[in-house]
């Protein structure tokens, strides 16, 4: 059975409201603009949640809005900027799926399109108002004949196109959750990336924190293997909140704790700590997802050693480095995203360029002879090309990067994680 996915614009696609952005540049010389912007953002909210009429809402805004042509330049320079962390990075799903990817939205054209084309959305699958301007480029209002302009506009413009397949919504709004009170569409999910409006999200099908996590629902194609948030990033310790911020904005979800304890540490991936609360080699044993440790300060040796036997790459800042709360975040960043593993105080440096047209596989193993060779066997066994691989190690283990440019059976991943002498295995998109 075919399938669409209808996605909204605004906090969904990108960070922001558009109309708020809009403001915020045809304001600025305003000297009442405080009071304007707080008078748009009120009633943004207030037909995002349900407490006014999409109609009301629009009319009332674009009233205030005094822009022009010029200013939509602008606003559209700024939202290409701010398209959300996790439907930027999957491009490619948005090619392959083209002809059933829908932009509808209760904003306006003129701003969306710039935008959302650049990823391979097509124009005549895009749905959304349209402004009226004057002889000087100024906006007077919008076409009220539009029905996206009006109350339940999203409901009627899908009785209109009948579409005839398995529909799925996508929004942050009280006009996405319509899609589903309609029964025209076959899952909502709420989407939180940027903002989570409860009076939404307690009424969706599911609540989904990134468009990965959607992806990861329906076993559709993403450019990473597992949705970030549902890795946790455990924080022991006093962790400067610039780092933690730059985890959030990567979607990870944050823990905090005072003390390392076993039943938080066995359910983190990754781990941030400072110097006097770094965990013991023992701790380890009990750390099975523990993938990466970021300590702010130096780490002791066994410590080191213990990590790197049981696959867990370790990066410090034995200089106390005044910016250690963006580095140490950057550096597990990297090496969760494409396996980089440079600067590393436990792990063999490995720098590989990113592929973006190849699966990315990585194999951590004890450095006996012979590893390599029996990973290549099972890709040649179920016809897998390789297009790129990288092996280096260190006395304690063998860290491999495989790029396969083909899809594979599940059994494949089975088989390496089994490759004798193997520690730690992963999909990395």
């Amino acid at each position: 059975m075919e399938q669409y996915f209808i996605i909204d614009f605004d906090s969904t696609f990108t960070q922001v409201e558009a109309l708020d952005e809009l403001a915020r540049i045809s304001l600025k010389n305003n000297p009442d603009r405080e009071e304007i912007y707080r008078q748009i953002e009120e009633f943004t909210n207030a037909s995002m949640e349900g407490r006014l009429s999409f109609t009301q809402s629009l009319e009332a805004r674009v009233k205030l809005l005094q822009a022009n042509r010029e200013h939509l330049k602008q606003l559209i320079t700024h939202l290409k900027k701010k398209v959300s962390t996790s439907f930027s990075r999957n491009t490619e799903f948005f090619r392959k799926h083209q002809d059933s990817v829908l932009i509808v939205s209760g904003g306006f054209k003129e701003f969306i399109i710039p935008v959302v084309t650049e990823y391979h959305i097509k124009r005549e699958n895009i749905y959304a108002n349209t402004f009226e301007f004057d002889a000087d480029g100024k906006i007077i209002g919008y076409d009220r004949e539009n029905p996206l302009s009006q109350e339940g506009g999203k409901v009627k413009l899908l009785k209109e196109l009948n579409l005839q397949g398995e529909i799925y919504g996508i929004g942050d709004g009280y006009s996405d959750f319509q899609l589903k009170e309609s029964g025209m569409i076959k899952k909502f999910f709420a989407f939180t990336e940027n903002i989570e409006r409860k009076s939404v999200a307690e009424k969706a099908d599911h609540i989904t924190p990134s468009f990965d996590e959607f992806l990861y629902i329906n076993k559709l194609p993403r450019a990473i293997s597992y949705p970030k948030n549902r890795i946790k990033c455990l924080v022991v310790g006093v962790i400067e909140e610039e780092a933690l911020t730059q985890m959030q904005r990567e979607g990870y979800n944050i823990r905090q704790r005072e003390s390392i304890e076993d039943k938080y540490l066995e359910e983190a991936g990754i781990l941030f700590c400072d110097e006097v609360s770094q965990p013991t080699p023992e701790h380890l044993q009990k750390a099975g997802r523990l993938k990466a440790i970021g300590c702010f300060g130096k780490v002791n040796r066994k410590l080191a050693e213990a990590a790197c036997e049981n696959g867990i790459i370790i990066f410090d800042d034995p200089k106390h480095n005044p910016r250690n709360d963006d580095f140490i975040p950057k550096r597990v960043i990297a090496f969760m995203n494409e396996g980089k593993t440079h600067t590393s105080c436990n792990f063999p440096d490995l720098q590989p360029p990113r592929n973006n047209n190849a699966h990315r596989l990585i194999h951590i193993h004890k450095n006996v002879p012979g590893i390599l060779a029996k990973i290549n066997d099972v890709f040649a066994r179920h016809n897998i090309n390789i297009v790129g691989e990288f092996l280096v190690t260190n006395p304690q283990i063998g860290y491999v990067i495989t790029d396969v440019n083909t899809g594979y059976d599940p059994q494949v991943l089975n088989e390496l994680k089994a490759i004798e002498h193997t520690i730690k295995f992963r999909l990395l998109y």
